[in-house]
């Protein structure tokens, strides 16, 4: 193995952990505005009932946990994919989209022994809500892999 190949092994395996923070980073800046909006429609209580709570600052720490995971998973699946803002964009959309069907249709109603995939009011709400996480997550996690590999574009 030649010390270029190496090098570039290691910068690969080594730019996970990045991506990653720049995923947790994109989640938590779509997830203060999807909580937000749950704040205001009065959606926390259900987030804190994930885990046999009542209180909304414990909803809060469980929603931007999951934010910050789901984040996590973007980057890790979208990678240098979602790194300029169209794609990070219709990128993050679709994976809020995806994130609606998965938690809110589905896992967060069977944990709390609710019909899953009902779509009702509330769900319309929440895909709202699920789609501006979404595009948040996108454009953020673009801005600062922009942002931390501009170092490596201006060379």
């Amino acid at each position: 193995m030649t010390t270029a190949h190496a090098s570039s092994q290691h910068r690969a395996v080594a730019a996970i952990p990045a991506h990653a923070m720049f995923g947790a980073a994109g989640g938590l800046v779509g997830g203060v505005a999807f909580g937000s909006m749950m704040q205001v429609w009065d959606m926390m209580p259900m987030v804190a009932m994930l885990v046999d709570s009542s209180s909304i600052g414990v909803a809060w720490v469980v929603h931007l946990a999951i934010s910050a995971f789901i984040g996590i998973t973007f980057a890790l699946l979208a990678g240098h994919r979602a790194a300029r803002f169209l794609p990070a964009a219709v990128l993050g959309l679709a994976y809020g989209a995806l994130w609606w069907v998965l938690g809110a249709l589905w896992l967060m109603p069977a944990k709390l022994g609710m019909p899953v995939f009902d779509v009702n009011e509330m769900a319309w709400k929440s895909f709202a809500g699920h789609l501006v996480y979404g595009l948040l997550l996108g454009l953020a996690y673009a801005c600062v892999h922009r942002v931390m590999h501009r170092d490596d574009t201006s060379s």
